[in-house]
């Protein structure tokens, strides 16, 4: 099934909205994320929700599988993951996306001063976005955190793994050391510009 035919009418505006939070991004680069001179952002991933994937989260919901509920009851029918190189920027990003007069925050998740259990890390918010009347998910992590991320959710699509709990607590030990090296970074750049 393409994403046209499973979207319908609603694909045009999925695809508008995408583009409006990207361009929303780069607008924090030009006027919010330079003040030190730095790129705040370092890449940015974003995906409209797949036809097989959507089906699925409906189906487990018990959520009426159509254009519809995708768009109006699942609140991650479009979604954007934006990565930084430093912690701190997590959280200048995310308040100043807060302030666009375009959405809304509707929720907030804060995996990064709030871990899961398996050491999941990432600032996680969903936003109603006015112009097109349904939510979408934003995603902000670390470079580091995004690569742990990365290879956290091949394991979970992996069926029949051989030592699956020792890779599990080798992948929460990893998610530790990634997190204090975060924040040792970010401790070195507030040293370099507090001297300079």
């Amino acid at each position: 099934m393409t994403y046209e035919s499973f979207y319908g009418k609603y694909y045009d505006r999925l695809r508008a909205a995408e583009k409006m939070l990207l361009h929303m991004v780069s607008e924090f680069e030009k006027i919010g994320g330079g003040i030190d001179g730095e790129s705040k952002v370092a890449y940015c991933k974003s995906r409209i929700k797949s036809p097989d994937s959507m089906t699925q989260k409906l189906r487990k919901r018990g959520i009426k599988v159509c254009a519809e509920s995708a768009v109006k009851e699942v609140r991650d029918a479009v979604g954007i993951r934006i990565i930084c190189s430093f912690s701190d920027d997590i959280y200048k990003i995310a308040d100043w996306i807060s302030q666009q007069n375009v959405i809304e925050v509707r929720k907030i998740k804060d995996y990064i001063a709030y871990p899961k259990e398996n050491g999941y890390r990432s600032y996680h918010m969903i936003l109603y976005l006015k112009p097109f009347d349904f939510c979408a998910e934003v995603q902000i992590r670390t470079i580091a955190l995004d690569f742990w991320a990365s290879l956290e959710h091949q394991m979970k699509y992996k069926h029949n793994i051989k030592n699956e709990k020792l890779i599990r607590e080798e992948l929460k030990r990893c998610a530790d050391e990634i997190a204090s090296v975060d924040l040792s970074m970010q401790t070195i750049k507030d040293l370099i510009y507090t001297d300079s």
